[in-house]
């Protein structure tokens, strides 16, 4: 091993300062990288399903508004 005890492991032989906050930084952009990932997914789904919401009213808005067309031409709705 590199190191006689863990204290010296932990010192990493007077450089421990640098050592351990280039240990740290990475690991908090891995996470904050992670985070952000997840919550930009979130954020797509809702927006997808709030689309599939609107087009859903608008489709049957529009399917109200216009008149069934039958294979003859004429419409379902003349009186």
């Amino acid at each position: 091993m590199a190191f006689d005890t863990f204290q010296d492991f932990i010192a990493m032989g007077g450089h421990a300062p640098y050592v351990w906050a280039a240990w740290g930084l990475t690991l908090a952009l891995l996470l904050g990288s992670v985070l952000h990932a997840r919550a930009e997914r979130r954020q797509l789904l809702r927006q997808l399903q709030r689309r599939v919401r609107r087009e859903a009213r608008q489709a049957g808005r529009s399917a109200e508004a216009q008149p069934i067309q039958t294979s003859r031409g004429g419409s379902t709705n003349d009186a």
